[in-house]
């Protein structure tokens, strides 16, 4: 009984959501093939560990030593997740969705004369940093889920200023292309694209070529990562539909380039990062909209 409650609450989030919009039918998944494949799933997350890793924004997790890191506030559950490698002292992805209730903006962002960066309660003191090592290195302490996503609650604001939730970024890069991508996922969030968007954005940690250096020494030492990634997922009245994008983290300015070419289709964003987004849809979704040509990907998300 307890093994068929689980598959139930499993499926439940592909059950309850509704349309992000009119999009093209060709780059989406169809409503009655969904409802035929829906309990085949080979690659989704188990949950005895993390009971929270059935949630549709989360990747497959990967294992070993890293840890999961689920915030949540009393409002709004679930606030944000992140998976933490120890051995790195750096977070490989953060998750989160965004929906009507969690994007209102209900209050200001959070800001602190002595710890604007505070440790994470949730990482065991043994893995915090001694230090902040971001401090007088020339990099920003870069967001993965932005504060600007999270202005429904103070203590959900708060919570993005964790240690745990910074990549170190060039501020030519943070408050550039990487602003204006996160601009462009606030956009989707709004009008036709009102309903549930699942996200997975992170840098590049698990391969030393990923990597452009370290900062910080000892226990304080993280790395910088070369690429930053956003992984997308929104349903619509025909379907699922993904979309990606990948970014040289780079010292000159781009926030004038065009977002679309920066947009891969999710096959290529996990042969590049080498991440298994999405894996808790069923098998045939994800396999169909995850491979899907990148025309077909543009031309969904209005990337033409």
């Amino acid at each position: 009984m307890m093994y068929l409650k689980r598959i139930f609450l499993a499926l439940l989030p592909l059950l309850l959501l509704t349309g992000c919009g009119d999009d093209d039918p060709s780059a989406t998944d169809g409503p009655d093939s969904e409802q035929q494949e829906a309990t085949q799933n080979t690659n989704r997350n188990q949950t005895n560990v993390v009971p929270q890793a059935w949630r549709l924004e989360f990747p497959r997790l990967k294992g070993g030593d890293n840890l999961v890191i689920v915030h949540s506030t009393a409002n709004y559950g679930v606030n944000y997740s992140l998976e933490w490698n120890p051995d790195k002292n750096a977070q490989r992805w953060s998750c989160y969705q965004m929906y009507t209730a969690n994007s209102v903006a209900n209050t200001s962002r959070y800001y602190s004369k002595d710890n604007q960066y505070p440790q994470d309660p949730q990482l065991p003191r043994e893995y915090q940093l001694p230090g902040d090592p971001f401090w007088n290195s020339g990099y920003d302490h870069g967001h993965i889920c932005p504060s600007a996503d999270r202005l429904c609650s103070y203590e959900a604001n708060v919570q993005t200023f964790y240690l745990t939730n910074m990549q170190p970024q060039r501020n030519v890069f943070n408050a550039g292309l990487w602003s204006k991508m996160e601009g462009q996922v606030r956009t989707w969030n709004r009008g036709n694209f009102r309903d549930t968007l699942y996200v997975c954005k992170g840098g590049t940690i698990d391969k030393e070529e990923h990597i452009i250096k370290y900062l910080g020494s000892g226990l304080s030492k993280i790395p910088v990562p070369r690429y930053f990634f956003m992984a997308l997922l929104c349903k619509n009245s025909d379907g699922y539909k993904a979309l990606g994008f990948w970014a040289e983290h780079s010292d000159y300015d781009h926030s004038t380039d065009r977002l679309a070419d920066y947009v891969v289709n999710i096959d290529q964003l996990e042969e590049l990062t080498g991440i298994d987004f999405f894996c808790n849809l069923p098998d045939a979704i994800e396999n169909r909209i995850e491979s899907l040509p990148l025309d077909n990907v543009k031309r969904a998300w209005g990337m033409n």
